[in-house]
């Protein structure tokens, strides 16, 4: 979220309370880049995480008069924006059903050799950028949804284990346990099949950009997550400064080291679409 502090975020809500539309329109826009940056690890699709985006954004701002400060406000956005995507139906990826046995299959199979001049050619530099960010964040969809928000929570946006308790409103030890199956299957996939964590491991993100881009899963003239055109030697910007860390500590920087994508801008024209049609409120 933005840096206001807690105080003005809340000096807002209470005016957007009030009726004051300035106001409430400047605590959607502290809320919907992490909102957002949330829903596309959930679920994979940044248009699917668009439109989640969107729905979460219209229940926040219709359920403001119930907050009442008993929680930070973020961790009770974080909590409407956690239950509204842990029941959301399932993304167009989610609906492939992804496990770590058939992901890794489908990694093992169709890998080829890039072209000659890759590492020179922007083109190619982006979508390797494309099919490794890609690649892990599908990596998270073969998690259960409720493994994959404690981990994303935990080890990606490295809230506290209370803080991401309350979010979740389960016990500390509950979301401690979520975390730690979590960690034990990403850990146990990404050692034995991904060349980022371990040498030894068979794939290499160069070596499936031919396959992402046949399959549609990486394109050139429309990229999905990639924000601007990656530098000549570019890797992911973790990978360097982990080599003395411990393989959780990589495997979690890894994630971390996904860009942070802005919310679209057409979120707050649809709230604001919203609101202007009379059928939402923000007084209960």
């Amino acid at each position: 979220m933005s840096n206001r502090s807690e105080a003005e975020v809340v000096c807002s809500v209470r005016l957007a309370i009030g009726g004051d539309r300035d106001a409430l329109e400047s605590v959607v826009v502290h809320i919907q880049t992490d909102v957002y940056n949330l829903a596309v690890r959930m679920l994979w699709c940044p248009d699917d995480a668009a439109d989640a985006t969107q729905e979460i954004l219209m229940k926040v701002v219709t359920r403001l008069a119930s907050f009442r400060g008993d929680s930070a406000f973020r961790t009770w956005v974080y909590r409407i924006a956690a239950n509204h995507l842990l029941d959301v139906r399932r993304s167009r990826v989610e609906r492939e059903r992804l496990t770590f046995s058939s992901f890794g299959e489908s990694l093992r199979n169709g890998a080829s050799d890039p072209p000659a001049g890759w590492e020179s050619d922007p083109e190619q530099r982006l979508l390797l950028e494309e099919v490794k960010i890609g690649c892990t964040t599908a990596m998270l969809l073969c998690l259960t949804r409720d493994e994959r928000i404690a981990y994303i929570l935990g080890d990606v946006f490295e809230f506290s284990s209370d803080e991401a308790a309350a979010v979740l409103s389960v016990s500390a030890a509950a979301f401690r346990q979520r975390l730690s199956r979590a960690r034990a299957a990403l850990r146990a996939f990404m050692a034995a099949e991904c060349g980022l964590v371990a040498d030894a491991a068979p794939c290499r993100c160069r070596r499936r950009v031919r396959a992402a881009v046949a399959t549609g899963r990486a394109r050139a003239d429309r990229p999905l997550f990639m924000l601007r055109e990656p530098s000549a030697a570019r890797e992911l910007p973790v990978i360097s400064g982990v080599d003395e860390m411990d393989e959780l500590h990589r495997i979690a920087g890894i994630f971390r080291s996904h860009p942070t994508y802005q919310a679209p801008g057409a979120l707050l024209d649809a709230v604001r679409g919203a609101l202007a049609s009379g059928r939402y409120s923000i007084v209960l």
